[in-house]
């Protein structure tokens, strides 16, 4: 099981993704767990390197749990995402190993992971995503 952390943010109808280089798939913005962290710091830590950008930790609300296949993995790897929203401040731009950020709709659920195409089917359930 592949522990990892994502930032939802949307507008619009529309949910922040993010491609890393040499990636074609569109993937929530968000990382890995390292040793000892906690939620929020892997979320502060990841998002500040991957969109140049600080999210409020007082902010941060639990939206959901999502398992699915892991890209780029052996069959029966899964992926485990534990997603919040919050607050941020700054300028959205990519970092790091990001190339290109973008807004996705419900009709662009073909070009993300697995495990996100479970966390757009959610959010067109509770009508954040058009």
């Amino acid at each position: 099981m592949i522990d990892k952390l994502a930032w939802i943010e949307t507008s619009e109808g529309l949910v922040l993704s993010t491609r890393s280089k040499g990636r074609t798939s569109y993937y929530l913005p968000g990382g890995k767990r390292e040793l000892g962290e906690t939620d929020a710091q892997t979320l502060l830590r990841e998002i500040k390197e991957e969109l140049s950008v600080d999210l409020d930790a007082a902010s941060l609300q639990l939206m959901g749990v999502f398992q699915a296949q892991a890209d780029s993995h052996p069959d029966g790897v899964l992926v485990q995402m534990t997603c919040y929203t919050g607050r941020y401040a700054g300028t959205l731009k990519p970092d790091h190993e990001i190339e290109e950020l973008v807004w996705l709709c419900y009709k662009d659920r073909d070009k993300v992971s697995a495990v996100d195409k479970l966390i757009f089917d959610w959010l067109k359930g509770k009508g954040l995503l058009r």
